[in-house]
């Protein structure tokens, strides 16, 4: 299904609709700050397994990201951090980030890699943060898979692409081409493994 929803005023239904799909184990095409991520909830495993079958890799391995509505998941879902690390998140955030964090526990099981860290992202995108507010707990993100990054622009290209494969492509406008920026924060200098569309002046 290609979803049309509202980029600046996310419809309360057609949101309800894609929450309903997530808890049930659906998997979605949605838009972020930066390019177009498919997206499942973190809880439901055949999910994840068929996120992991899409990309071709080991859910283990699979870069996946929480996607969270603010950083009120972050004691949740990380080991505790510092208070200049929180601080430093709290001034990036809402923005074209992934921050890599130890994860804790509370991560599942079939996500703990050896490494047992988490991505985490908190897009400036409204539709993104409806959904996980909606939802009431993080969405778990990977990028499409391939190289076709200008196909990956517009919602009906990648409807034609995936439709089969997900059960919902959020039209949410057209994306942008360049991914986050990913920063490594488990060790004490923090590196940008990525560069992406965010700038980081640390």
């Amino acid at each position: 299904m290609l979803l049309q929803i509202h980029p600046d005023n996310p419809n309360p239904r057609y949101l309800k609709k894609v929450v309903e799909c997530l808890l049930d184990g659906g998997v979605i095409v949605y838009p972020t700050d930066t390019i177009y991520g498919i997206g499942c909830d973190i809880f439901q495993h055949k999910a994840i397994e068929r996120i992991s079958r899409i990309k071709n890799v080991d859910s283990r391995k699979a870069q996946m990201s929480f996607v969270c509505y603010d950083l009120s998941d972050l004691s949740k879902y990380t080991k505790s951090i510092s208070t200049p690390l929180y601080r430093l998140l709290k001034s990036y955030l809402p923005g074209p980030y992934t921050f890599i964090l130890p994860a804790s526990k509370e991560v599942p099981k079939i996500l703990q890699s050896k490494k047992s860290t988490i991505g985490l992202r908190v897009p400036d995108n409204n539709i993104a943060r409806a959904i996980v507010h909606a939802l009431d707990h993080p969405l778990l993100s990977a990028s499409l898979p391939g190289e076709m990054v200008e196909e990956y622009t517009d919602p009906e290209l990648i409807y034609e692409k995936f439709g089969n494969l997900v059960d919902i492509v959020i039209d949410g406008g057209i994306g942008g081409m360049i991914p986050s920026t990913i920063i490594d924060c488990t060790k004490e200098d923090y590196e940008v493994i990525r560069q992406g569309a965010g700038e980081w002046l640390e």
